[in-house]
Protein backbone atom coordinates (compact mmCIF):
# COMPACT_ATOMS: atom_id res chain seq x y z
CA UNK A 1 0.00 0.00 0.00
CA UNK A 2 1.05 3.19 -0.80
CA UNK A 3 1.63 6.32 1.83
CA UNK A 4 0.31 9.56 1.40
CA UNK A 5 2.45 12.35 -0.02
CA UNK A 6 3.84 14.18 3.04
CA UNK A 7 4.73 17.76 2.69
CA UNK A 8 8.81 18.08 3.26
CA UNK A 9 9.64 20.63 4.98
CA UNK A 10 12.83 22.25 3.75
CA UNK A 11 15.23 25.06 4.95
CA UNK A 12 15.78 27.12 1.81
CA UNK A 13 18.65 29.51 3.67
CA UNK A 14 21.89 29.15 2.43
CA UNK A 15 24.62 29.39 4.64
CA UNK A 16 25.45 33.14 3.64
CA UNK A 17 22.16 34.00 5.79
CA UNK A 18 24.41 33.18 8.59
CA UNK A 19 27.23 34.99 8.02
CA UNK A 20 25.02 38.21 6.74
CA UNK A 21 23.68 37.85 10.13
CA UNK A 22 27.11 37.79 11.62
CA UNK A 23 28.02 41.04 9.84
CA UNK A 24 25.13 43.18 10.19
CA UNK A 25 24.57 45.70 12.82
CA UNK A 26 28.22 47.14 12.65
CA UNK A 27 30.25 49.05 9.68
CA UNK A 28 32.74 46.97 7.74
CA UNK A 29 35.59 48.12 9.12
CA UNK A 30 34.80 46.96 12.39
CA UNK A 31 33.59 43.85 10.76
CA UNK A 32 36.67 43.50 9.43
CA UNK A 33 38.14 44.19 12.90
CA UNK A 34 36.53 41.39 14.19
CA UNK A 35 37.30 38.85 11.40
CA UNK A 36 40.91 39.84 12.24
CA UNK A 37 40.82 38.96 15.98
CA UNK A 38 39.01 35.84 15.05
CA UNK A 39 41.52 34.46 12.47
CA UNK A 40 44.00 35.86 14.95
CA UNK A 41 42.50 34.24 17.78
CA UNK A 42 41.69 30.44 16.58
CA UNK A 43 44.27 30.38 13.57
CA UNK A 44 47.59 32.30 13.67
CA UNK A 45 48.79 32.18 17.13
CA UNK A 46 47.79 29.01 17.76
CA UNK A 47 50.25 28.05 15.27
CA UNK A 48 52.84 30.79 16.89
CA UNK A 49 52.44 29.32 20.19
CA UNK A 50 52.44 25.64 18.92
CA UNK A 51 53.90 25.14 15.80
CA UNK A 52 56.29 27.58 15.27
CA UNK A 53 59.74 26.88 16.15
CA UNK A 54 60.91 28.69 19.34
CA UNK A 55 64.40 30.28 17.81
CA UNK A 56 62.28 32.38 14.72
CA UNK A 57 58.91 33.93 17.17
CA UNK A 58 58.81 37.04 17.31
CA UNK A 59 56.54 39.11 19.62
CA UNK A 60 56.01 42.97 19.91
CA UNK A 61 54.24 45.05 22.78
CA UNK A 62 54.19 48.24 22.83
CA UNK A 63 57.17 48.71 20.03
CA UNK A 64 59.18 46.26 21.68
CA UNK A 65 60.22 43.10 20.40
CA UNK A 66 60.64 39.73 22.33
CA UNK A 67 61.95 36.69 20.95
CA UNK A 68 62.83 33.17 21.33
CA UNK A 69 60.56 32.04 24.64
CA UNK A 70 59.77 35.69 25.74
CA UNK A 71 58.16 35.93 22.50
CA UNK A 72 56.30 32.31 23.31
CA UNK A 73 55.30 33.76 26.69
CA UNK A 74 54.15 37.42 25.66
CA UNK A 75 52.17 35.83 22.84
CA UNK A 76 49.56 34.39 25.54
CA UNK A 77 48.57 37.77 26.46
CA UNK A 78 48.14 38.35 22.39
CA UNK A 79 45.84 35.22 21.94
CA UNK A 80 43.37 36.97 25.06
CA UNK A 81 43.16 40.42 23.49
CA UNK A 82 42.57 39.12 20.10
CA UNK A 83 39.92 36.31 22.04
CA UNK A 84 38.42 39.18 24.09
CA UNK A 85 38.26 41.45 20.85
CA UNK A 86 36.48 38.67 18.75
CA UNK A 87 33.89 38.11 21.26
CA UNK A 88 33.61 42.06 22.10
CA UNK A 89 32.87 42.65 18.67
CA UNK A 90 30.43 40.31 17.83
CA UNK A 91 28.53 40.98 20.89
CA UNK A 92 28.88 44.53 20.58
CA UNK A 93 30.01 44.34 24.16
CA UNK A 94 29.71 48.18 26.39
CA UNK A 95 33.37 47.38 27.63
CA UNK A 96 35.15 47.49 24.22
CA UNK A 97 34.29 51.19 24.79
CA UNK A 98 36.75 52.37 25.85
CA UNK A 99 39.34 49.51 24.97
CA UNK A 100 39.05 48.16 21.52
CA UNK A 101 40.18 52.16 20.94
CA UNK A 102 43.09 52.14 23.74
CA UNK A 103 44.52 48.84 22.09
CA UNK A 104 44.43 50.57 18.61
CA UNK A 105 46.09 52.97 19.69
CA UNK A 106 49.10 51.63 22.01
CA UNK A 107 49.47 49.90 18.65
CA UNK A 108 49.89 53.06 16.48
CA UNK A 109 52.43 53.71 19.51
CA UNK A 110 54.19 50.79 19.58
CA UNK A 111 54.72 50.31 15.89
CA UNK A 112 56.14 54.11 15.86
CA UNK A 113 58.60 53.23 18.83
CA UNK A 114 59.28 49.76 16.79
CA UNK A 115 60.14 51.76 13.67
CA UNK A 116 62.49 54.42 15.50
CA UNK A 117 64.47 51.57 17.48
CA UNK A 118 65.43 49.88 14.38
CA UNK A 119 69.09 50.37 13.39
CA UNK A 120 69.92 52.72 10.74
CA UNK A 121 66.22 53.11 10.10
CA UNK A 122 65.15 56.26 11.33
CA UNK A 123 65.20 58.15 8.37
CA UNK A 124 62.95 55.22 6.97
CA UNK A 125 60.41 54.85 9.22
CA UNK A 126 59.86 58.56 9.91
CA UNK A 127 59.33 59.20 5.76
CA UNK A 128 57.68 55.54 4.64
CA UNK A 129 56.65 53.21 7.47
CA UNK A 130 55.63 55.42 10.77
CA UNK A 131 53.25 57.64 8.02
CA UNK A 132 51.48 54.68 7.16
CA UNK A 133 51.29 52.56 10.00
CA UNK A 134 50.41 55.04 12.61
CA UNK A 135 47.97 57.44 10.56
CA UNK A 136 46.02 54.06 10.05
CA UNK A 137 46.11 52.95 13.33
CA UNK A 138 45.31 56.52 14.35
CA UNK A 139 42.34 56.55 12.05
CA UNK A 140 41.32 53.25 13.56
CA UNK A 141 41.59 54.38 17.03
CA UNK A 142 39.53 57.43 16.10
CA UNK A 143 36.92 55.47 14.58
CA UNK A 144 36.65 53.14 17.92
CA UNK A 145 36.34 55.72 20.14
CA UNK A 146 33.91 57.15 18.43
CA UNK A 147 32.10 54.15 17.90
CA UNK A 148 30.38 54.69 21.60
CA UNK A 149 26.99 54.30 20.45
CA UNK A 150 27.47 51.55 18.57
CA UNK A 151 28.54 49.03 21.23
CA UNK A 152 26.21 47.62 24.25
CA UNK A 153 25.78 48.76 27.88
CA UNK A 154 28.59 47.26 30.29
CA UNK A 155 25.95 45.05 31.88
CA UNK A 156 26.10 42.99 28.80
Amino acid sequence: MREPDREINVDHRVPSDGLRKLLSGRPHWMNGLMLFCLFMTFIYVPWDIFIKPVEVDQEVWFGIMFTGWAAKLTAIPHWGVYAAGAYGFWKMAGWMWPWAAAYAAQVAIGMAVWALLQPGSAIVALVSFIPFAVLTWAVLTWALWNSRPRFGTWSK
